[in-house]
Order: structure tokens, then sequence, then C-alpha cells
């Protein structure tokens, strides 16, 4: 699910020069008021919305970039506050997804072409000291090897900002696992103190996703809970702790595109192109990369991205 690093500071400055109007094409749009597009706290999820925008502005339409939380955008999605969401992952916003679709009030827009990866991490060297691993029953068996002084003897899993869901606390109740969970304030906090631990070969435990750069960058692995079924989720009874719900991983899936359903009434051509707009996780994956480890701004690799793919998304806005 994912978070924004250094780089994108001074962005929320820049989001004006991403709303406007192209008086090219102002005849071909349904409407001029603006498309409402979130924003969310990490550096994949400010690239995805700009591009979106660009695309957008590039067909006619008036656009804005909300901030929003993650998690409580479904609100202003379903009342029509806002109006697009570009990345919602499977992996953490599956239950607030369906529950939203359920009012009849958003419409799922279909996949990003991204797919989503969520889960407790580890680097490699980790391993020596729990062989057992990557399976999850072998967490408690070396749980003091990831304790730190302020949870000791308990382990520490390293959790994502609170906003970003994911039921970790749940989880390290419903499998008894001796971890406690300390959330990161911030996307960039979290992989600072990778970057931190790694280099010191310190005992570290945390939330990694995928698509970005860090598995990539660093040697490690998941860990293997037993595998997510909705039922896991919404009956206490399903699984190895018939008393409560979350004992098991969390859910692999799509990054989907989420909509207010009455813009696409409104604005019919932007659903269009919304619809047919996707990305690889490769291409994700070196954007994030140029952004948060090679310094660029995100202005800099959106133009770039809109510059070298003008005939993929000029098929979009046709």
């Amino acid at each position: 699910m994912k978070r924004i690093t250094r780089a994108v500071v001074g962005l929320v400055a820049a989001i004006g020069m991403f709303s406007g109007i192209n008086s090219t094409a102002d005849a071909a749009v349904e409407s001029m008021d603006p498309i409402k597009i979130t924003l969310h706290d990490w550096t994949g999820q400010y690239l995805s919305a700009n591009i979106m925008a660009e695309i957008l502005k590039n067909a006619g339409y008036n656009v804005e970039l909300v901030q929003a939380d993650y998690l409580a955008q479904f609100a202003g999605l379903e009342s029509g506050d806002l109006h697009i969401a570009p990345e919602l992952w499977e992996t953490t916003a599956t239950v607030a997804m369906n529950a939203s679709f359920a009012t009849g009030k958003t419409v799922d827009l279909g996949s990003s072409g991204m797919s989503a990866k969520e889960e407790w991490w580890y680097p490699i060297y980790m391993k020596e000291r729990c062989p057992g691993l990557p399976d999850w029953k072998a967490l408690n068996a070396c749980a003091e090897e990831f304790a730190i002084a302020e949870t000791a003897p308990k382990g520490r899993y390293l959790g994502g900002p609170v906003t970003w869901g994911g039921f970790d606390d749940e989880r390290v109740e419903a499998l008894g696992l001796d971890f406690e969970v300390v959330h990161a304030g911030t996307d960039a906090a979290l992989f600072a103190e990778l970057e931190s631990a790694y280099q010191r070969k310190d005992p570290i435990m945390l939330w990694i996703y995928s698509p970005h750069w860090a598995p990539a960058k660093f040697e490690g692995e998941f860990v293997e809970f037993p595998p997510y079924t909705d039922d896991c989720y919404n009956d206490p009874s399903w699984g190895m702790n018939t008393e409560m719900a979350y004992d098991c991983g969390k859910p692999f899936g799509v990054i989907k595109k989420v909509g207010w359903k009455d813009g696409e009434k409104k604005w019919p051509g932007a659903y269009k192109a919304v619809r047919a707009m996707n990305m690889s996780d490769a291409e994700m994956n070196a954007m994030v990369a140029a952004v948060d480890l090679d310094g660029r701004s995100v202005d800099d690799v959106v133009a770039e991205w809109m510059t070298t793919n003008e005939a993929r998304w000029s098929e979009w806005i046709k």
C-alpha cells in the first residue's frame, strides 16, 4: 500500500501546474468543472496521480489534485467531493473498496496494470539469526532477535503509517506473535530506518511493498503467513484461531482505479481515458527509483514519462 519521500518536498506547491485547461481541446470535454484526483503519501501514487492529471489536462479537462487519507477517501468518493483515486491496492484496501462498491456510489475503473504485494519483510542476513524463516511459525522462537531496547524481549515489527490499514496489530494478536507493532510516521521514515539497519546489519522486520525499489535494492524475503482468504478477514471461526479474524497474511492482488460513480455521467470521456490508463510494475519501479534514489523531482519524472509515451497516452484520450 502503500508512501512519499523527501524528493517530493515542494510538490504540493507545484500542484497548480497540473490544474488547468488545454484550450485546444475545450470543445471536446463534457464539463469544465474540475475533476478531483486524490493524492496520498507514497511516491508511486504521486507519480500515478500526476501522470493521470497531465493526460486528462491534455484532453482538455480541468484537474485538481487533492490530498486525501488513503482509506478515509472513500467517503469523499461516495459523496462526489472526490472523483478519481488512481491507486487502491487490493492488499490493504480490499475490505474498504468492497464496502464502498456495495453502496452503489463508486465504480471500479479497472486495473492500473500493476500488481501489489505488501507483507512483513526481513533482510536476508536476519535468516542466519532465525533459520526457520520465511515460515511465520519461526517468528516466536526468534522474536528476541528482532527486538530493540523499547520492545525487548518482544520483537519489533515496523509497520507503515496507521492510515495504510493492513491489520498488522490484529494479525499479531490473532496469531499470538511475540512482536510489538510500531508504526512509522511516514513512508520516508520507514525506508530511512531500513537503509540504516541494512548498512549496520541491525535487526529489522518491517512492512515492504511492491512495486517499489526496496525489494530490488535490498536482499531479503517476505514472511510466509497462512494464505489470505476472504473468510480469514470476515469469519473469526476460520483458521487456526477460531475466536479472531486476521489470522493469515495480507491479500495479494492488483492495484485498482476507483471513481465516483456519477462522475462517469458527468465526464464520460475522462472516465473512458482513465479506464484505459495502465502502467507496468517495471515502469513504476524505475520511476520511483528515479525520485527516491536518484533525487529527481516528481515533475521531472512525470514530464519525461509523458514525452516518452506520447503515442501511447494519446490513444487513451481519443
